[in-house]
């Protein structure tokens, strides 16, 4: 029987303002104290460049001006003890100096934070430098690409053929890349949903079905633009909210503001949602179910004390690795280079499965990714724990695709075909779908 386990949900406290500026402020200061770090680290993630700085003029103003506001805040309370005309004058005097300072502060803290919140994560020392073609390869599976004997096709015909997949009526009632399951197709990603979902509650991952809209401080602390030209998500229109693009997103910002109890990380949590991308990539890339602008995800969330979260990363990595094992899926795992992580990893690992109908003779692509955030999401969010010595401090936060379906479900079709265009289904899956060995399309009648 597979247990749950839920006794970290209500270890919660409400944080207060002046703790949540504390917490930024340390953030700040390691960057103002790293300047040179934090330029070569840019540079090396080929990140949007950042005026790294400016930042820091900016936030030696913001700690003048600061310094400034508690001198005469000290001044003002001395002379209210006194009862003169003069000091009635000069207290006067100092309360408009004080409101003006207030509001250079104000602008001088919001520049300084638009900054801020624009560099991106430290990079793990191991972490390949370059772009997208430099990740290095750090594993295997023990399948190999199977040898075909005869002519194969790709997963979009496949699935055509076989009746489970329309992309056409997809298109009509929504545009390019959304479609419609159908069939065998339904049971087949409900099968592969509830395989990984059954693999990360043995692994002690709390399960939930989460919302799928979020504000857009939520998109923002997890380190996805909800808006503007670097925006991958849809925003709704004349609302403070935005469709998610994965469950990582609502299962951090859950704990926004949170503080929690030591004794009770890590907290693993494993979200099931639909995922929603504006997707920008055009031809052959797109076709099928590889870059569609809806598809169902399992995702696994750790919340960890940060001596910990390499340890779960790997962890997170093994469960990816095992799932696609047991489906008997060819694979290679990458360590993604410096100039593909993303804003807020630290460190990521990609699975690559063997995808024999892609490209010229097939290639290995994406199907899952596991990444160390470390504390950025954390600070961002203001999610803390109180640490042994009483001070709270920022969780780190690590995230992992138990199971994207689709491309998944693009590997199986592919790898799984026989000369006759039906599907073989794993053994690991047939339990899910009744027994079923084989995907013939002619199991539920066609209307």
């Amino acid at each position: 029987m597979i247990q749950i386990h839920a006794r970290y949900l209500p270890c919660l406290t409400r944080t207060d303002h002046n703790e949540a500026t504390e917490n930024l402020m340390l953030d700040r200061k390691f960057v103002l104290a790293n300047l040179p770090l934090i330029e070569r680290n840019i540079a090396d993630r080929r990140s949007r460049p950042v005026d790294v700085a400016l930042f820091a003029d900016l936030e030696h103003q913001r700690l003048s001006i600061d310094k400034q506001l508690q001198q005469l805040r000290t001044e003002t309370k001395a002379l209210s003890r006194e009862r003169t005309p003069d000091a009635a004058l000069r207290g006067r005097e100092l309360r408009e100096q004080e409101k003006a300072l207030r509001e250079d502060l104000a602008e001088t803290t919001a520049r300084a934070n638009e900054l801020l919140a624009a560099i991106p994560n430290l990079t793990h020392p191991s972490t390949p430098i370059g772009g997208e073609d430099d990740g290095k390869v750090v594993g295997r599976s023990a399948v190999q690409p199977r040898e075909f004997d005869f002519p194969i096709k790709d997963h979009a015909d496949l699935a055509s053929e076989l009746g489970i997949l329309d992309m056409a009526a997809g298109s009509r009632v929504a545009g390019a890349g959304f479609y419609f399951l159908q069939g065998e197709g339904v049971l087949l990603e409900l099968a592969l949903q509830r395989f990984a979902l059954d693999r990360a509650i043995a692994e002690g991952y709390f399960p939930q079905i989460v919302p799928e809209l979020a504000n857009d401080s939520t998109l923002k602390g997890t380190g996805y633009a909800p808006r503007g030209d670097e925006s991958n998500t849809y925003h709704i229109e004349n609302e403070d909210l935005n469709l998610i693009a994965t469950s990582e997103i609502v299962l951090c910002g859950r704990y926004a503001d949170q503080v929690l109890e030591a004794a009770h990380l890590p907290i693993k949590l494993c979200g099931i949602s639909h995922c929603f991308r504006t997707e920008r990539a055009y031809g052959r890339a797109t076709r099928g179910l590889f870059r569609v602008h809806q598809f169902n995800k399992v995702e696994m969330v750790i919340l960890c004390r940060p001596d910990d979260s390499e340890e779960l990363h790997q962890e997170l990595l093994q469960i990816e690795r095992g799932i696609f094992d047991d489906l008997e899926l060819p694979y290679q795992v990458i360590d993604i280079a410096s100039g593909d992580l993303g804003a807020p990893a630290y460190r990521k690992f990609d699975i690559e499965a063997w995808m024999p109908g892609r490209g010229d003779g097939g290639q290995y692509s994406e199907v899952t990714s596991a990444s160390n955030c470390t504390d950025y999401q954390a600070r961002r969010l203001n999610i803390r724990y109180k640490a042994e010595e009483g001070k709270r401090q920022p969780v780190h936060t690590l995230n992992g695709t138990a199971l994207a379906v689709g491309r998944a479900m693009i590997a199986l079709l592919e790898n799984n075909q026989d000369a006759l265009g039906n599907i073989t289904v794993p053994n690991v899956l047939r339990p899910y779908l009744g027994g079923l060995n084989t995907i013939t399309g002619t199991s539920i009648p066609r209307q």
